[in-house]
């Protein structure tokens, strides 16, 4: 039989990811406050009670009432309307990074996994940036620019593009000594049809999970840089700012750090739920131990 026609293995075929939902019911709980989470932030607008940036002197430190459900704030600005439009800036955020550092990443670990001449290059640059703790490289990159949403999801993006390069190379170096990989070569398929074919598909379950996981982590960052009042703009309400401008009045004023970092927990721990279902369901060997 000719090499060229010899029958090449697909990709390893990956569980539905419909099984994470159904065989974990934490994940299922999780994905429940997930979307809660993000149906506030659509209707944002629709569930805030009166304008977040609203100043009312007179109603200034009002504890949660039928009138202000999460009280006001040192300014009277409603709290629960800031919460609920805050949910926009750090789902945004975690979103936003999530998906930006999964495709640098991405696209930087099948580069480096496929050239060892890139690939020590490249490598000793991701290196440096992981010695350097994510946060205080946020911080770094954040005070050389102004204070802005767009910079803020930039620094936590650069911060975290190391680990997903390495999780991708790792992956692609131990794809390219696969037997399938070595057959695909023998009978010809070009290097960019092998990409496509055998190495993305097997990238896409451990890039799930991380994607998780770098989401619930930015959205903490996000948080600690607002709270040191290096992250988005007082103006703009997010969970960070509005902790950060009621620490301070923490023994008079509790409810202003308290709805804020509740909605925070409740997302980060929704996230980490379900990424922990897709890890689950996505990885062979703990499907086989179920």
């Amino acid at each position: 039989m000719a090499v060229a026609d010899v029958a090449l293995p697909a990709a390893p075929a990956r569980r539905p990811i419909r099984d994470a939902f159904r065989r974990h019911p934490t994940a299922i709980i999780g994905g429940a406050i997930l979307v809660v989470m993000i149906l506030i932030a659509i209707l944002a607008p629709w569930l805030g009670t009166v304008d977040p940036q609203a100043v009312s002197p007179i109603r200034r430190l009002r504890h949660p009432s039928a009138d202000y459900w999460f009280g006001t704030d040192m300014l009277g600005r409603d709290v629960y309307s800031r919460v609920v439009y805050g949910a926009r800036i750090s789902l945004a955020v975690g979103l936003a990074v999530a998906l930006l550092s999964t495709l640098i990443g991405l696209a930087i670990g099948l580069v480096s996994g496929f050239s060892r001449l890139l690939d020590a290059i490249v490598m000793r640059v991701m290196d440096g940036l992981m010695s350097i703790p994510p946060i205080l490289l946020a911080i770094a990159l954040v005070a050389l620019t102004r204070a802005s949403l767009g910079n803020v999801i930039a620094a936590i993006t650069i911060a975290e593009v190391p680990r997903v390069t390495r999780l991708v190379r790792g992956v692609v170096l131990g794809l390219r000594e696969q037997p399938f990989i070595e057959a695909a070569e023998a009978a010809g398929t070009g290097f960019f049809k092998t990409l496509r074919r055998h190495i993305l598909p097997n990238t896409i379950a451990p890039l799930l999970v991380q994607g998780t996981y770098i989401c619930a982590s930015a959205m903490i960052t996000e948080a600690y840089l607002s709270f040191i009042g290096a992250g988005t703009p007082p103006n703009i309400p997010s969970w960070g700012n509005i902790m950060a401008e009621g620490r301070t009045l923490f023994q008079i004023a509790y409810y202003i750090i308290l709805f804020p970092g509740i909605c925070l927990s409740l997302t980060v721990l929704a996230v980490n739920l379900v990424g922990d279902g897709l890890r689950d369901a996505l990885d062979p060997r703990l499907a086989r131990r179920m």
